[in-house]
């Protein structure tokens, strides 16, 4: 399995908006910004995230893009599936190593479907090597 450009774009998508979650809309100009990602491309984005119910749109002057749940209720998987398509391995596998492919396939959903995007999130603000001590 080999992500597109729109799994990778959608993710660092995600996050932004996730990183401003709960303070209001985000414009994508913005995020275009931030990322260093095209506007255009963007656009090209939020659409099927909006129509798959995980971002939704707020218009007028200072609207923008918001997480339609919160980002602990969203997860990698989710949000690949809606921009690449379902998992897959392989087209035609072969009989005798069908059971392989099916493992390999089961094993990166379930990474997928466990990764939430507030795990991106507190990794990006966080840093990958920090712990986090709580008393």
């Amino acid at each position: 399995m080999k992500l597109s450009t729109k799994g990778r774009y959608g993710i660092t998508l995600m996050i932004d908006l996730g990183m401003y979650f709960g303070e209001g809309p985000v414009s994508l100009k913005s995020v275009a910004e931030r990322q260093s990602l095209s506007e255009h491309y963007l656009e090209q984005l939020i659409a099927p995230l909006r129509n798959a119910g995980l971002v939704r749109s707020i218009r007028g002057a200072y609207g923008g893009y918001v997480l339609a749940k919160a980002p602990q209720e969203i997860t990698v998987g989710d949000i690949i599936r809606v921009l690449e398509g379902p998992i897959t391995i392989v087209d035609d596998p072969e009989v005798e190593l069908a059971d392989l492919w099916e493992k390999v396939r089961s094993s990166i959903n379930e990474v997928l479907d466990s990764t939430t995007l507030q795990d991106l999130i507190d990794k990006k603000r966080f840093g990958k090597d920090t712990i986090m001590f709580y008393i």
